[in-house]
C-alpha cells in the first residue's frame, strides 16, 4: 500500500467534510491556479489565432513563395516570364505545394469625376485560386477568366470603393504612366473586404490579359507565379525546395529567376507577429509565478495546521520523504482542482468568443475585426502539464520544511 497517498486521501477526505480553518487558503490557492491557467489558455489560443489570420490574408493577396524575373525590382512594374517554365512541372509535385498561378501586376491610378488614387492592378489567370476572397466579398461576386477572351470586370476593396464612392456594376477609368500613356475602362463587378488596410487601399483585380495587353506582353508572358504551401511553419523549407527545383540555371532565352517569401517581402509585419511571442511568454511566467506563490501558502498552512500529525509521524519512525509525500500528494490535488476549473472556465470563454465573436477588435489598428481564437489540443495539453510540473517544482523548497520539525516539539504543538 501506498502511505504516502492513502494518508493524504483520509486528510483530502477529512478537510472536505469537516471545517478546516486551512480550507479558505486552499480555496484561494485553486482560485489561483484556475485564473492563471485560463489567462495561459487564452493568452496562447488568442495569439496563435491572431497570427494565423494575420498571415493567412497575406497569403491570400500573393502566396507564400513567389517566383520572379531576377531582374525585377522592388517596383510594380515586373520583367516578365514564360508561364510555360520547364520547372512548373516540378514545383507542383514538391510534397507540401497546394497551387501554383500565374499573376502581373501594374501601377495605374483610378479617376472618378472628383476623386484620384493610386493603386496595384493585379492579374490573374485562369488557374487563380478565388476561395479566399470569395470569403471575404461583401458585395457582387468575383469574375470568370476566360483563356479565350478578356474581360473588363474588377473586383475592388471596399476602403477603395468608399473613398471612390464607387459601388458594384459602375464602371472608372484608369490611367498607366508608360510611354505612350495609356488608359482602360473597367467595370466593378466585386467587392472585397479583407481589413487589412495597407492590402485593401492598394489591390484591385482584373484579368491577366488586360496587363498583358497594357504591357504589350504575349499570351504566355507573366510577372511570375504564386506557390501556396500546407504547412506554414516549413516556409523556410519550402523555400528552399522551390529553388533546387527551378536550379541556378540562365534558360535559353537568358532569363534568371529569383524565389522569394512572404515574410522576405514583408519583414515588417511578421516582425510585429513575432514580437507578439514574447507577450505570451511574460503573461504564462507571471501566472505560474502567482498561481505557484498561492500554492507555496497553501502548503505551508497545511504544514502549520498539521503539525501535530507531522510530530505523531516521526516518532512512529516515518522518513521525512515520506512526510513530504503526504503533503505533496495534498497540493497535487488541489492543483489538479485549480487546473481542471481552470480549463472549464479559459476554454469555455474560448470557445463563446469562436461562435459568437461578441469581443471586437479596431480592424485599423489590428487588421482583423473580432478577437480571433485557435484552440489547438496541443497547445492546451502542453499548458496543464507544464503547469503541473512547474508548481510542484516550486512546492519542493517549503516541503523541506517538514525536515526541521522535531517531533517533541511538534507533538506538544497547539
Amino acid at each position: 500500500m501506498n502511505l504516502p497517498y492513502f494518508i493524504a486521501q483520509r486528510l483530502i477526505k477529512g478537510r472536505r467534510q469537516g471545517t478546516s480553518f486551512s480550507r479558505p487558503v486552499n480555496v484561494i490557492a485553486i482560485i489561483g491556479i484556475a485564473m492563471g491557467l485560463a489567462v495561459m489558455i487564452l493568452a496562447v489560443s488568442i495569439l496563435t489565432g491572431f497570427k494565423m489570420q494575420i498571415r493567412e490574408k497575406v497569403v491570400g493577396f500573393g502566396g507564400n513563395i513567389q517566383i520572379l524575373n531576377f531582374d525585377s525590382n522592388i517596383s510594380l512594374e515586373t520583367t516578365p516570364i514564360s508561364d510555360t517554365e520547364t520547372f512548373v512541372p516540378r514545383i507542383k509535385k514538391i510534397p507540401g505545394v497546394s497551387h501554383l498561378q500565374v499573376f502581373a501586376t501594374k501601377a495605374g491610378i483610378i479617376k472618378t469625376s472628383e476623386e484620384i488614387q493610386g493603386v496595384v492592378l493585379k492579374g490573374v489567370g485562369s488557374d487563380f485560386d478565388w476561395s479566399y476572397f470569395r470569403d471575404n466579398l461583401t458585395e457582387g461576386k468575383v469574375f470568370t477568366v476566360s483563356d479565350t477572351g478578356r474581360t473588363n470586370q474588377v473586383i475592388i476593396s471596399k476602403k477603395i470603393s468608399g473613398m471612390l464612392g464607387l459601388k458594384v456594376g459602375d464602371s472608372f477609368a484608369m490611367y498607366f504612366v508608360q510611354d505612350p500613356p495609356r488608359s482602360r475602362k473597367f467595370t466593378i463587378c466585386g467587392i472585397y473586404e479583407t481589413s487589412l488596410e495597407e492590402f485593401d487601399k492598394m489591390y484591385v483585380f482584373c484579368d491577366i490579359g488586360q496587363i498583358q495587353r497594357l504591357n504589350g506582353w504575349r499570351k504566355d508572358q507573366v510577372s511570375g507565379f504564386e506557390v501556396f504551401i500546407n504547412d506554414f511553419d516549413r516556409l523556410d523549407e519550402m523555400t528552399n525546395e522551390v529553388r533546387d527545383a527551378i536550379g541556378y540555371r540562365i534558360d535559353e532565352n537568358k532569363t534568371k529567376f529569383k524565389v522569394t517569401n512572404i515574410r522576405i517581402r514583408y519583414p515588417q509585419i511578421f516582425d510585429w507577429l513575432n514580437f507578439q511571442d514574447m507577450n505570451v511568454v511574460i503573461i504564462i511566467t507571471l501566472m505560474l509565478l502567482v498561481a505557484g506563490f498561492n500554492m507555496i501558502s497553501g502548503l505551508l498552512i497545511l504544514i502549520l495546521e498539521k503539525t501535530n500529525m507531522i510530530g505523531v509521524l516521526k516518532a512512529l519512525g516515518t522518513e521525512n520523504r515520506t512526510i513530504r509525500q503526504v503533503f505533496i500528494y495534498q497540493a497535487a490535488y488541489l492543483i489538479g482542482k485549480g487546473l481542471f476549473w481552470g480549463n472549464v472556465i479559459g476554454l469555455g470563454l474560448a470557445l463563446i468568443q469562436l461562435k459568437t465573436g461578441i469581443i471586437t477588435l479596431d480592424p485599423t489598428s489590428y487588421y482583423i475585426k473580432t478577437v480571433p481564437v485557435n484552440l489547438v489540443a496541443s497547445h492546451v495539453i502542453l499548458l496543464n502539464a507544464g503547469s503541473m510540473a512547474a508548481i510542484i517544482l516550486m512546492l519542493l523548497v517549503p516541503s523541506q520544511l517538514i525536515t526541521r520539525i522535531s517531533p517533541v516539539k511538534a507533538i506538544r504543538y497547539d
